[in-house]
C-alpha cells in the first residue's frame, strides 16, 4: 500500500500466509552460510520453518531524494544518507515540501484542549522547554504520535475535568494493555567449512524465521507465537584466542577473520493484559511540573510457557542445519527491552472496550487521531 511505498520497505516476496507479501523494494541478500542453512531447513522441515531475509525499512534503491543503503550498519546513529526510514529522512522533508509546515522545537505538549459542547478537540497546550512559558495552538484536526507511552500520557493528561482518566478514558482502557515483544531467548553456535568465504559490507538486516507455532491446527500450552531474527558472520578482531594473548603471532592472527558463527533470538508476543498499564504519577513531577509516567507491566504465564519453546526450538533448528556447539539461552525477560511498546490506546469496534475506532479516531473526540503503536491491539 501507500505507506509501504512511501517508507520504502526492502524484502523478498516469499508467498507465506503467516507473513503476507507487501509492495517491496529489491531485497538484501542472505550471506553464503545463511543461504546454506536456509536450504537445509527447507529440506528438513519441508518448508514449514522457512528462513528468509528480513523485511526492513532500509531502501535498496534511490527513493524520494533519499540515497539507498550503503551497508554501513550504523542506522542507530542516524543515517546521513537517509536510507533508513525516519522522521528526518522521509516524513519531515515531504511535509516541508508542501509549504504548509511549521516546526516548533523545544515544545512539550501538556494536554489536548477539548470542547465539551462540540465534543471535539480545539487544539493543544504546550510548554516551551527552555522558557517554561505556556502557549496554545488551535487546530481542526490533531494527530497524536508521541510513541505508545507518551501518547497515552498526553491523552491521560487531557480533558480531566470531564473524564478523570483523561481524553479517551470512557471505556476504561486508556493506558492499559501495554505490550512489548519479549526477547533475550534463543541459541547460537559454530559453522564449519566456510573458512574461504566472506561477505560484502555490513548488512543492516538479518534473517528472519516467521512464526510457526500455533498455526495449521497446532495447539501448544500457550496462545499466539513468536518469530526469530538472527544472522551468520565471521568473528572479528575482538575474539579471544586462548593460545595467544600478546606478541606478533597474536597480531597476525587478528588480521584474519575468525570462525563462522550463527545466532538467532526470539521475539515473542506479549498478550494485551488489562493489568499491564501506564498511569500518571501525580505525586512525582518532572522539571516542567508535569506528572511522570508510572509503568506497571510484566510478562505472565503465557509468555513464560512460550519462552521454553523459543529456546528449545532455536536449538533444534540450528542443530537440524548442522550447526556445531549449539548453546541455547533463556535469560531474564523485561518488557521494554524490545523497544516495541504498543497498546495504551487500543483501537476497536466498540467504544465500551476501546479508546479508538477502526479509523484511529478517539471515540470521545473524533478529530483526534492516534496513529502510532498505542493503537495496536496485539503484539
Amino acid at each position: 500500500g501507500y505507506a509501504e511505498r512511501f517508507a520504502g520497505i526492502s524484502g523478498n516476496r516469499d508467498g507465506l500466509a503467516i507473513l503476507p507479501d507487501g509492495d517491496f523494494m529489491p531485497p538484501m541478500e542472505l550471506n553464503v552460510v545463511e543461504k546454506d542453512v536456509a536450504a537445509r531447513l527447507k529440506q528438513h522441515y519441508k518448508g514449514m520453518r522457512p528462513m528468509i531475509i528480513g523485511r526492513t525499512a532500509n531502501i535498496t534503491v534511490p527513493h524520494n531524494n533519499r540515497t539507498n543503503c550503503q551497508y554501513r550498519n550504523k542506522c542507530w546513529l542516524g543515517c546521513p544518507f537517509g536510507a533508513y526510514f525516519s522522521t528526518q529522512s522521509a516524513t519531515l522533508p515531504a511535509a516541508a515540501a508542501t509549504g504548509n509546515l511549521t516546526v516548533r522545537p523545544f515544545s512539550i505538549v501538556t494536554q489536548i484542549l477539548y470542547d465539551k459542547d462540540t465534543k471535539k478537540a480545539t487544539g493543544v497546550e504546550i510548554i516551551d522547554a527552555e522558557t517554561k512559558q505556556t502557549y496554545e495552538y488551535k487546530a481542526k484536526i490533531i494527530f497524536v504520535n508521541a510513541s505508545t507511552i507518551n501518547s497515552g500520557w498526553v491523552l491521560m493528561n487531557s480533558a480531566t475535568d470531564i473524564w478523570p482518566g483523561g481524553l479517551g478514558s470512557s471505556s476504561g482502557e486508556l493506558g492499559h494493555n501495554l505490550m512489548d515483544h519479549h526477547l533475550n531467548v534463543g541459541a547460537s553456535g559454530d559453522v564449519d567449512g566456510y573458512e574461504d568465504k566472506y561477505y560484502f559490507g555490513r548488512r543492516a538486516n538479518g534473517f528472519y524465521i516467521p512464526r510457526f507455532r500455533n498455526t495449521n491446527g497446532e495447539k501448544r500450552d500457550y496462545i499466539r507465537g513468536f518469530g526469530y531474527q538472527g544472522g551468520a558472520s565471521r568473528e572479528g578482531w575482538s575474539r579471544d584466542i586462548a593460545e595467544m594473548n600478546i606478541g606478533g603471532d597474536f597480531k597476525d592472527a587478528l588480521t584474519e577473520p575468525g570462525n563462522w558463527t550463527i545466532g538467532m533470538g526470539g521475539f515473542g508476543e506479549t498478550l494485551p493484559y488489562h493489568d499491564n498499564k501506564v498511569t500518571l504519577d501525580k505525586n512525582t513531577k518532572d522539571a516542567w511540573g508535569l506528572p511522570v509516567v508510572s509503568i506497571d507491566a510484566v510478562i505472565r504465564d503465557n509468555e513464560k510457557k512460550m519462552r521454553l519453546d523459543m529456546m528449545q526450538d532455536a536449538k533444534e533448528i540450528l542443530e537440524a542445519a548442522g550447526v556445531k556447539n549449539v548453546q541455547a539461552h533463556n535469560d531474564e525477560a523485561v518488557l521494554g527491552k524490545g523497544i516495541h511498546e504498543m497498546g495504551t490506546a487500543r483501537m476497536g469496534r466498540d467504544p465500551k472496550t476501546s479508546v479508538l475506532n477502526e479509523w484511529n479516531q478517539v471515540w470521545d473526540a473524533k478529530n483526534v487521531f492516534v496513529t502510532d503503536g498505542a493503537a495496536m491491539t496485539s503484539a
